[in-house]
């Protein structure tokens, strides 16, 4: 799987895009869609920057509740450029901002595993306000622990996560995190985080409000499903994925034989190598849970499995 489609619905609005061909009349209403800020170009420098300031001069940002950062070219090191540090500086310009997406950017743009981040930290200290965040790569990705009280929903889409964001969610103060979905990935893309890093989330110690978590687009999804199976925090859950990766009948056992997931209102597990006999023993024991179970490849002979995103 590869990521195709910009998003045409972000957190219950339709999406509106605002790059350099945009017309500054005939606009929708400020509060009425997810602006998408994107540039054809790709020195992000300067031209994304140019963009952005003109939606600030052409909309009325003070109504915008909801912001997607899209395509931004390549950043200079150690340069401007970073869009969330744009966002950071003009805080006071979009007091309504609630939810940001940073880095709606396809295949055709550029590999998930190529987008270029910074430090996101100035971007959730200028919003304390922000109740959902979704980042899209993680190349050069940083982020120190933060306080984000009225946070609901953080996502972090890569082909492979850090140990270091893992641990800047897992230590900072999230008292309303109400969804968390983490695109554990490989290696081979910098994902080295490891079961062990998820133990503060797994164990309940952290994230009190917790209703749904995603572990998942993991080249170890058996090893992860092993460790949820007996943490205590899925007793709280309203939903658990552990899709994307390359989760085996080895994994489903895991689960099948741990604590009890009738309560669950969604168990998502699409992407798979499970055999036929296991899906159906997963669906027979969670008679009254959503089940997906989309996607199945069987099982791999001498390895073969493989993570729906990763370069």
């Amino acid at each position: 799987m590869t990521i195709n489609e910009h998003l045409t619905e972000y957190a219950g609005l339709p999406v509106f895009t605002f790059d350099e061909s945009t017309p500054a009349e005939g606009l929708p209403d400020a509060a009425a869609v997810a602006w998408r800020v994107r540039t054809e170009e790709w020195d992000a420098g300067t031209e994304w920057e140019r963009v952005f300031e003109r939606f600030l001069a052409t909309v009325d940002t003070d109504r915008v509740t909801h912001l997607i950062v899209g395509h931004w070219g390549y950043l200079q090191p150690n340069g401007p450029g970073y869009p969330p540090d744009s966002l950071a500086k003009e805080a006071g310009r979009l007091p309504a901002l609630r939810h940001v997406f940073v880095g709606d950017i396809v295949l055709e743009e550029q590999e998930v595993s190529w987008i270029e981040h910074g430090d996101l930290s100035p971007l959730l200290a200028a919003f304390p306000a922000l109740e959902r965040l979704d980042v899209r790569g993680s190349e050069g990705l940083r982020l120190e622990p933060f306080t984000g009280a009225n946070l609901r929903t953080l996502r972090f889409e890569t082909g492979g996560l850090p140990r270091e964001i893992v641990h800047a969610v897992t230590a900072g103060d999230l008292p309303n995190l109400e969804h968390l979905d983490l695109w554990l990935g490989t290696d081979a893309y910098g994902g080295d985080a490891t079961v062990g890093d998820l133990e503060p989330i797994l164990t309940g110690e952290r994230l009190p409000s917790l209703r749904h978590l995603g572990l998942e687009n993991s080249e170890t999804q058996d090893e992860v499903a092993a460790a949820v199976a007996g943490a205590p925090v899925v007793a709280r859950l309203e939903s658990l994925s552990l899709a994307l990766g390359a989760l085996t009948d080895a994994g489903a056992e895991a689960l099948l034989s741990g604590q009890p997931l009738t309560h669950l209102r969604k168990l998502d597990l699409h992407h798979h190598f499970l055999s036929d006999a296991m899906a159906e023993r997963v669906r027979a024991a969670l008679p009254g849970v959503e089940v997906d179970l989309a996607d199945g490849y069987g099982p791999r002979d001498n390895g073969g499995h493989y993570i729906a995103v990763s370069e």
